[in-house]
């Protein structure tokens, strides 16, 4: 079975403190972008192997790959047999859109389907969550307002037909999530930005999305990446009517009408 893992944009992301369990409580709104996409193939074998290649493959253990973590968990809950993973790395990494949780979220969703397990989506979303915090939004792969350490979803109705999309990622730039959550504390202040929910800022027409709907890693990141802070303001020199980096970081996107 081939499948082709999407990754994910965040409209708003809000971080609201450290909770009890290490994790940090946030908000934000995930939506799917299809503008990059991996390429997972699964079948069943006599023993387990993965290979992992692609232009945006680093060179990481594939043995702790989020598929092969995947396939180790439906083994422990499930018995099922060995697999061979091959996976094709286009989804750029570091980069704040969620490309190794949608592999794994992927795989789950794949080795559910090759063994006929029968597993509900929100059963699959809650083995995803012990994959990581992104994954089980990967599992329904629609619209979420997340909550939580990323893990608790709500659907969300939104439409962004009226805009094109572009994502542009600075060269060789990644950001840790670890590095992003690091500067958090520091003491710095986004200009002109208004302070509220973000569902109070999605009520608002995208055009007044800018000041008002914010990524509050940009604090900590854009300092330490100006590379990331100019392609922000290089998509509104261009005309978008809004711009915000995804995630952690180092991808940056932007809304244009879609006519233009």
């Amino acid at each position: 079975m081939t499948v082709f893992p999407n990754v994910k944009l965040n409209l708003g992301l809000r971080v609201l403190g450290k909770r009890p369990d290490g994790f940090h409580e946030l908000e934000s709104l995930f939506i799917p972008y299809d503008g990059f996409r991996d390429e997972l193939t699964i079948v069943p074998a006599p023993e387990f192997s993965i290979e992992i290649d692609g232009p945006c493959y680093r060179g990481w253990d594939p043995s702790e790959d989020l598929t092969a973590r995947a396939w180790r968990l439906m083994r422990d809950e499930f018995g099922i047999d060995p697999v061979r993973i091959c996976l094709t790395k286009n989804s750029p990494v570091g980069a704040g859109l969620g490309g190794g949780s949608s592999d794994g979220a992927f795989a789950l969703r794949a080795l559910n389907d090759i063994f006929s397990l029968g597993l509900s989506d929100s059963t699959l979303a809650d083995l995803a969550a012990r994959l990581g915090s992104d994954c089980p939004f990967f599992i329904y792969n629609r619209p979420m307002f997340v909550t939580g350490r990323g893990d608790v979803l709500e659907p969300f109705d939104i439409d962004l037909s009226p805009f094109r999309i572009e994502v542009a990622v600075p060269a060789g730039v990644s950001v840790s999530t670890k590095e992003a959550y690091a500067g958090l504390d520091a003491p710095t202040v986004i200009p002109n930005a208004v302070k509220e929910s973000i569902k109070a800022s999605l009520s608002l027409p995208p055009e007044q999305w800018r000041g008002r709907l914010v990524n509050d890693f940009e604090r900590s990141v854009f300092p330490a990446h100006p590379e990331i802070a100019a392609l922000k303001e290089e998509f509104y020199r261009r005309g978008a009517i809004y711009a915000s980096m995804s995630g952690s970081g180092s991808a940056v996107f932007a809304l244009f009408p879609a006519n233009s």
